[in-house]
């Protein structure tokens, strides 16, 4: 029916709006300059509370393709999304996140024979005005690194998408997930011991609390959601969705920071709305759930 193919849309759309949260909850709670221990507790910790529900280990190929995506959805993704909330203000970081529609329609159409249409295009090409509208205005000084790091997320990100939609999920969206971030949290660990080294002072109440917000609801929920509507619906339509994040990052960065948000940046926020909805809402109809393969082994 649908309205429940609505109801799917609205469930996924909760996911890019929790990972707006990501930036004013590293600004507020998290200890500074540790971009690879705040994306390796976010993941890691995820990924053994999901394996300890569903306790389910991949099988055969899904080790290899497990990794594959983890380091693409979650491991290079936490990496450098941390180091972009780190070195910009929060809405202008997850602003850059807006290519990311057109990034996986083109992606999409290449390998997943999603037809690239007149409408999709438009919306995604309204979707970077939008954003761009919002950076444009900001008032804060853009850093070079912290591009860098935001453009390379939403390209990991999206590619990690569509590999995750051509390759179909061997199980539950709750197991995959549980693959996914537990393959990229061990990953970040490596990096973490490499390059940062464990912490040496103790966290805050304020530490552990942003921790734990950012990996049971920013992370173990909401991939659960967001890989559920990868299995059941277009990648293109997925990736419109992943517009609300920016809105949602930059909205609370004024509400809740101080940052100023003028009459423009209202405005790419309206037009950033209209290119989800024209790119995703009103696609809602006709799509084809992916089929759910071989149960893998269980532990």
């Amino acid at each position: 029916m649908l309205s429940n193919k609505y109801a799917l849309l609205l469930a996924t759309a909760v996911a890019p709006l929790l990972w707006g949260t990501t930036y004013l909850t590293t600004t507020l709670f998290l200890p500074p300059d540790r971009p690879l221990l705040a994306a390796t507790l976010r993941a890691l910790p995820a990924g053994v509370l999901l394996l300890l529900i569903v306790r389910t280990l991949p099988r055969g190929s899904w080790w290899w393709k497990s990794w594959v995506l983890g380091v693409l959805n979650i491991g290079a993704f936490f990496a450098l999304l941390f180091v972009a909330a780190y070195r910009l203000p929060g809405g202008t970081a997850a602003i850059i996140g807006g290519i990311q529609p057109l990034v996986i329609a083109l992606l999409a159409s290449r390998f997943l024979h999603e037809r690239m249409t007149p409408r999709v295009f438009a919306a995604g090409l309204a979707g970077v005005l939008g954003v761009s509208l919002i950076v444009l205005q900001s008032r804060a000084a853009l850093d070079s690194l912290g591009l860098l790091a935001a453009a390379g997320g939403t390209l990991s990100m999206a590619v990690g998408l569509v590999l995750a939609k051509k390759w179909g999920q061997p199980a539950s969206p709750l197991a995959t997930t549980a693959w996914q971030l537990l393959a990229g949290g061990l990953t970040l660990l490596v990096l973490l011991l490499v390059c940062e080294g464990l912490p040496s002072e103790p966290f805050t109440a304020g530490n552990f609390w942003g921790y734990a917000y950012l990996s049971v609801l920013g992370t173990a929920v909401a991939y659960v959601l967001w890989f559920r509507g990868i299995a059941q619906l277009p990648a293109t339509r997925i990736g419109f969705l992943a517009l609300l994040s920016p809105v949602a990052a930059i909205l609370l960065g004024w509400a809740v920071a101080g940052e100023v948000l003028t009459a423009v940046q209202l405005v790419g926020v309206v037009v950033v709305l209209a290119s989800v909805a024209a790119g995703a809402l009103l696609k809602a109809k006709g799509v084809t759930p992916t089929r759910v393969r071989a149960e893998p082994s269980r532990t």
